[in-house]
């Protein structure tokens, strides 16, 4: 039986061998300094036959720091973190996108020398408690960025992408989902401004088009990715205009030539329930560009959105950090290995669950 997820797809320029991509994943390996390492070099290598890797989310700015030990792309020492890993994964024939993160009010002020973090307005997260340098503790009142503050932040995600070009990436994916800060501009549950990033479905649409904007003066545009969450609850989102708004979101990001667009369409984060789930059916009728789905896929399900064509790609989150040969498994009909402790998954507990896991050979399937 053929396999499309094995057949190679070509992303803008890029000629990718499968169309299996590996889902942006914080694992909190890069220590205190938030720069890459040998190990992340290690981690990232053993899973480069993806067709597109997308790295785990990447700060843009000291201020977008919200998770321990996550990397960041904001000063040139990370930037050379980053070199050898893109380099490795070249050299296996890969391709990797960079994933620009700011998590907004998804951060504490442990983060921020006491300062508040920031967001669209000024409403505080209701989640489980925020593991912060200092321990575990409740989420607080982030600070609204004000009007003359955001041409900085788009500065920020421009001076990243200039980082991550030098780096050696193919391109960047804009991170505006999970309740992250453009998520945060994006949607009314947490955007309840009065100025022009505001109000409307259009002024809230704003901030993630002008940093699109930004970083496609870096990046040529078709080496530029989004992700969207419509149907998320991820870090208390969901709003009751999400189908209007995302709706809104793609059909403008459809005119801009983009690498693609990364639809978490899955509801294994939680759905918030305030209407049907969009689908990728119902993105293909608003952006025409490439289209990658997430969130819950397996192996099966994934053959089966690509066969049909709602995707173009999938990208293929908690099977990679138990499986670095997914790929190759794939193509020889292989089980994966079996999942990996939630508490290794993203704690800074070096090689454990990280890069210690066999491949089909290791494990004596083949």
């Amino acid at each position: 039986m053929s396999k499309k997820l094995l057949e190679p797809f070509r992303l803008g320029d890029l000629s990718l061998r499968n169309r299996i991509a590996m889902a942006p994943l914080t694992r909190a390996r890069s220590g205190h300094d938030r720069i890459p390492n040998a190990l992340m070099v290690e981690y990232y290598t053993q899973r480069a036959s993806a067709g597109l890797i997308i790295t785990e989310a990447t700060t843009v700015s000291a201020q977008g720091n919200g998770w321990n030990e996550s990397p960041g792309i904001y000063t040139d020492a990370m930037a050379d973190g980053w070199k050898p890993i893109t380099e490795a994964i070249h050299k296996k024939g890969g391709t990797v996108f960079l994933q620009l993160w700011h998590c907004g009010r998804a951060s504490h002020s442990d983060f921020h020398g006491d300062e508040p973090a920031v967001s669209a307005s000024a409403i505080q997260l209701n989640g489980d408690p925020i593991y912060t340098p200092d321990g575990k503790k409740d989420h607080e009142t982030p600070r609204a960025l004000e009007t003359d503050e955001i041409p900085g932040v788009i500065a920020d995600y421009k001076a990243a992408a200039e980082r991550a070009k030098a780096a050696g990436f193919d391109g960047v994916e804009i991170h505006s989902a999970n309740g992250y800060l453009l998520n945060q501009f994006l949607e009314s549950r947490t955007n309840h401004r009065t100025d022009t990033y505001g109000g409307s479905i259009e002024n809230r649409t704003r901030l993630l088009l002008e940093v699109v904007a930004a970083v496609s003066e870096v990046f040529p545009a078709n080496r530029v990715g989004v992700r969207l969450s419509p149907n998320g609850v991820f870090n208390d989102m969901g709003s009751p205009d999400y189908r209007e708004q995302h709706s809104y979101a793609a059909s403008q990001l459809d005119q801009l030539s983009l690498a693609y667009l990364h639809v978490m369409d899955g509801l294994a984060f939680g759905f918030h329930e305030l209407g049907e789930p969009m689908t990728l059916k119902e993105f293909r009728g608003l952006f025409q560009g490439p289209l990658i789905g997430n969130c819950g896929y397996d192996l099966n399900a994934a053959e089966a959105a690509v066969t049909c064509g709602d995707a173009d790609l999938i990208a293929l989150g908690r099977p990679y950090l138990a499986t670095p040969d997914i790929v190759e498994r794939y193509e020889k009909s292989l089980p994966l290995n079996p999942d990996t402790p939630m508490d290794t998954w993203y704690t800074p507990a070096g090689a454990e669950g990280y890069t210690d896991l066999p491949t089909a050979e290791e494990a004596g399937l083949i």
